[in-house]
């Protein structure tokens, strides 16, 4: 059987087979690209979109009807791919996440298949994609070297991704961390705090990325002095927060930031177990809030957002796309500041 990208043309009695990486190959093109010149989907020069034309033309080629047959069939399922290493305190995001999802997909009849990826892992996502399991996917996270992201483009597969991406063509769906995390910035240093310290997660993650810009943002325009401020990056484990936690301590800040809820999590049991008050010996707040930091006492000054209204807008883009709809780039959701306790 023919696969679903490929065309045939007769030249006496050979006939031969050309695939969408053929053309991509001959023109010096990506597969993405062939592909939405062919279909009329999706954003691309009317220059480049007249080459490919002309060539498969020129070429007499004409689209497989068997293939033609198989791209347009439907398995009624979109794919929903949240990272492998989620831990206890990831999951509610995603769960979240899930619900706007599952909202507008079940309005439209389709189903979820949910996968469990691990960042550099793409076995599982390949069996998805390559046995046409679904009809569109959302990505859960990106990453700064995202192989997943590219390996969906070069599948020519509608994708959508919760986060932001530096790949060219990738539909994202995001909240303004860079925004948020400024203007939370911003607050605390014009509350009076002078030296300030960041814990954050790993750096191959675009939101830690991103926060972390935000942050940096701020301390530049309040004009705070460089040696008053420490960014500790790479918190994967309990080890490592408690590191920063005692050198952000040890060079007597008056408060630290936490990049998630996680790491506020592990920072509240560290100074607990230290005998250390908050906020009266040392402030605390974070760039995302959960019940885990809410129901603390004091509660845990936070950036609020909400995952459900994320899965909602990026579920609805999938599906805007599956019906070649217009769709932007990029969309930015918004934030709320929450001032709590934790740095009064």
């Amino acid at each position: 059987m023919a696969g679903q990208n490929e065309w045939t043309t007769t030249k006496g009695r050979e006939q031969s087979r050309i695939t969408i990486g053929d053309v991509a190959e001959a023109l010096g093109i990506s597969k993405t690209t062939v592909s939405r010149a062919i279909s009329g989907k999706g954003r691309i020069g009317e220059q480049t979109r007249q080459r490919v034309l002309a060539y498969i033309e020129e070429n007499n080629y004409r689209p497989n009807p068997m293939a033609q047959g198989l791209a347009q069939s439907k398995t009624y399922n979109i794919g929903w791919v949240i990272p492998g290493d989620s831990t206890i305190t990831d999951l509610p995001f995603f769960q979240r996440c899930m619900i706007g999802i599952s909202e507008v997909a079940s309005k439209e009849n389709y189903d979820i298949l949910i996968s469990m990826v691990y960042d550099h892992e793409l076995e599982h996502l390949r069996r998805v994609v390559e046995n046409h399991k679904v009809d569109g996917i959302i990505l859960g996270r990106t990453l700064i070297d995202d192989e997943r992201v590219r390996f969906l483009k070069e599948h020519d597969i509608p994708f959508v991704v919760i986060g932001s991406s530096s790949e060219p063509d990738v539909i994202q769906i995001d909240n303004d961390h860079v925004k948020a995390c400024r203007e939370l910035t911003s607050i605390l240093i014009m509350k009076g705090i002078r030296r300030l310290a960041l814990i954050g997660g790993d750096e191959n993650h675009v939101v830690n990325q991103t926060r972390r810009r935000g942050f940096e943002e701020a301390v530049a325009e309040q004009h705070l002095n460089e040696d008053d401020v420490f960014i500790y990056m790479n918190g994967e484990t309990k080890v490592d927060i408690e590191r920063s936690v005692e050198e952000a301590l040890r060079n007597q800040v008056e408060c630290i930031v936490t990049m998630d809820d996680r790491i506020g999590f592990e920072v509240i049991n560290i100074l607990k177990r230290d005998g250390i008050q908050i906020p009266d010996q040392v402030k605390l707040a974070s760039f995302y809030s959960s019940d885990l930091l809410e129901s603390n006492q004091p509660a845990v000054t936070a950036l609020q957002y909400d995952p459900k209204e994320l899965g909602v807008v990026a579920c609805r883009t999938l599906f805007d796309m599956m019906n070649a709809r217009q769709v932007d780039e990029k969309v930015l959701l918004s934030y709320e500041v929450a001032l709590r306790g934790s740095t009064q």
